[in-house]
């Protein structure tokens, strides 16, 4: 089942052209990379994704919508839908590991308390935090903060994981730690996008190749 349909899409930003005949089909339980130096149009494209950003030209659907006629009504829907994983974890600083998790439950509309503690025990168990619930963000290392950034994005079950940069601020081990979660959250059944700039990362782990370079994307067989 194709999830992300892009035809001959442009992209701007602050009025310049980032990406131009952006062509792209992905499909559900793909692990993608997107591959490029910083300012290549990575980010920019994931931002498409969830709406951040508009489409200028073209013809783009991600899962059932259609981005060119997206109503401002319709996009925290999409974003449910959507697991977003940030470099810089972007973590609420004055609450608890659990704390931070219920906050986008109840965000998204969640009610019943214990069923929202269990469920997140559960996802922090999926990514070996379950030992961490009560910790604030400050006590963790730096590869302990992206694990519950990404049990954030696994809260909700989302369709696409889209983690933009994750191992960026990590040290080698640890980075290597988030790519095998990554990695097994994709063999699962969920489809996870990956920008990075290590190249390091497509020999270590079976996966698409999407380059970014001079405005295009090109496909890496």
């Amino acid at each position: 089942m194709i999830l992300i349909d892009y035809k001959g899409v442009e992209i701007h930003q602050m009025e310049q052209i980032v990406l131009r005949d952006v062509n792209l089909q992905i499909s559900d339980g793909e692990l993608v990379f997107l591959l490029g130096k910083v300012g290549s149009g990575k980010s920019t494209l994931m931002k498409t994704f969830y709406a951040e950003l508009p489409i200028h030209a073209g013809e783009a659907h991600i899962l059932d919508y259609d981005l060119n006629h997206l109503k401002r009504r319709q996009v925290p829907t999409l974003r449910r839908q959507l697991g977003i994983v940030f470099q810089d974890f972007q973590l609420l600083t004055d609450r608890t590991v659990e704390q931070n998790l219920m906050f986008v439950l109840k965000a998204t509309g969640w009610k019943d308390k214990r069923m929202m503690r269990e469920h997140v025990i559960d996802i922090l168990t999926q990514v070996g935090m379950q030992d961490k619930i009560y910790k604030m963000p400050h006590q963790l290392s730096g590869g302990e903060q992206q694990r519950v950034v990404i049990a954030r994005a696994l809260l909700n079950a989302p369709k696409i994981i889209l983690a933009d940069e994750p191992t960026g601020n990590l040290d080698p081990e640890t980075g290597t730690e988030i790519m095998e979660l990554l990695q097994a959250i994709s063999q699962a059944g969920t489809t996870v996008l990956i920008s990075t700039h290590n190249l390091n990362w497509i020999e270590r782990y079976q996966g698409r190749q999407l380059h970014f370079k001079d405005g295009k994307i090109r496909e890496l067989q």
